[in-house]
């Protein structure tokens, strides 16, 4: 498995994209370079890996077996998972990109870089987990803090323009009295509308992995803000690929777009009592698919019931989403206050006597 990494051209020291200032940085000497400067000054060692992977990207078939991997900096062999296309040397720290793995079909066409820095996230997340009452400290413990990890996970995004017509029964209804008749009075409309209709961001993700739920669950992101991709945005992060084809979920995604689309045409046509008999035909006029990998910040946790649990946050926005523990120490504790003071005040008022 060839791996790159993107290495400062002052002082040889590892490049990592800094969230907060949208550039590549320096540990070292704290430099910083813009992605068009990164990429020139690490070009040969990417022209270098991709030359390697040239013939192996043609026949990979994606799929989730464990590699090895040499890290460039400290020789060290590193197993990782099949879809695994950025990560962290365990025994250098440096951050590579395994770059058979963005290369070919899996180049993604964009990417959505992190907004939220590392230190941010850790931040918001000792911040949420101090309201959670129940959240066993050793979720949120110096060990778990270590744990938080910024990952870009896979996605496919569709869109498209479309014509479109729908077609519904609407009824309008009118009560009123006269003395002690009351009166009611049905009216129905024929309900046309049509045009085209343009939609872009319908986001599926595309990794079966079983945490994919909850990396669904902190969706929406800004996709406006997706830029082209380069590898270089991976570096300091970790970085899945994708395993899933949009085949797989096309039938989902076709069932999102026309609800959307019949919700669409449904605002135009004025208000109703009911709307019945609904109807809608789309034709596609321009239809685009896009792979592209976006951020999430994620922390697991294996809890005393063996179960792994999963909190994770929009790397964009900043929403989270959880798996939390629940420390059942303290939840029984706070049980048997609040039944000792029920117990004290029905004695007080007498109905135990």
């Amino acid at each position: 498995m060839a791996v790159i990494t993107y290495k400062c051209p002052n002082c040889g020291g590892e490049l990592v994209f800094d969230p907060e200032t949208q550039k590549y940085k320096c540990a070292y000497c704290l430099s910083e370079f813009t992605d068009m400067e990164a990429e020139k000054a690490n070009a040969q060692a990417r022209a270098a890996a991709a030359e390697s992977q040239e013939e192996k990207s043609a026949s990979d078939d994606g799929g989730g077996s464990a590699e090895l991997y040499t890290c460039p900096n400290c020789g060290a062999e590193i197993l990782t998972d099949g879809t695994t296309a950025a990560t962290f040397c365990f025994y250098c720290h440096s951050p590579v990109v395994l770059s058979g793995r963005v290369l070919g079909k899996y180049l993604p066409q964009k990417i959505l870089p992190f907004a939220i820095d590392r230190k941010q996230a850790v931040d918001r997340f000792l911040k949420d987990m101090k309201r959670k009452k129940f959240v066993p400290r050793e979720f949120f413990s110096k060990a778990q803090i270590e744990k938080v990890s910024g990952v870009y996970f896979p996605y496919w995004v569709y869109g498209g323009a479309f014509d479109a017509d729908y077609r519904a029964h609407g009824q309008k209804l009118r009560v009123w009295r006269v003395g002690d008749t009351e009166f009611t009075e049905t009216s129905v409309f024929e309900i046309e509308r049509g045009g085209r209709i343009e939609l872009e961001g319908l986001a599926h993700n595309a990794l079966q992995k079983e945490d994919r739920d909850l990396i669904e669950s902190v969706q929406p992101y800004g996709l406006d803000q997706l830029q082209p991709f380069s590898m270089g945005y991976l570096s300091g992060f970790l970085a899945e690929k994708r395993d899933m084809e949009q085949e797989v979920f096309a039938g989902e995604i076709q069932q999102q777009r026309e609800q959307m689309i019949r919700s669409e045409l449904r605002s135009t046509a004025g208000t109703y009592t009911s709307v019945t008999g609904e109807s809608l035909s789309v034709r596609p006029q321009e239809e685009e698919w896009s792979y592209v990998m976006l951020p999430v910040w994620t922390v697991t946790y294996r809890g005393k019931d063996n179960k792994i649990y999963y909190y994770a946050m929009n790397g964009q926005s900043g929403k989270v989403s959880g798996d939390l523990p629940i420390a059942g120490g303290k939840l029984l504790l706070v049980s048997a206050v609040c039944g000792l003071a029920v117990f004290l005040l029905a004695l007080v008022g007498g109905y135990f006597l």
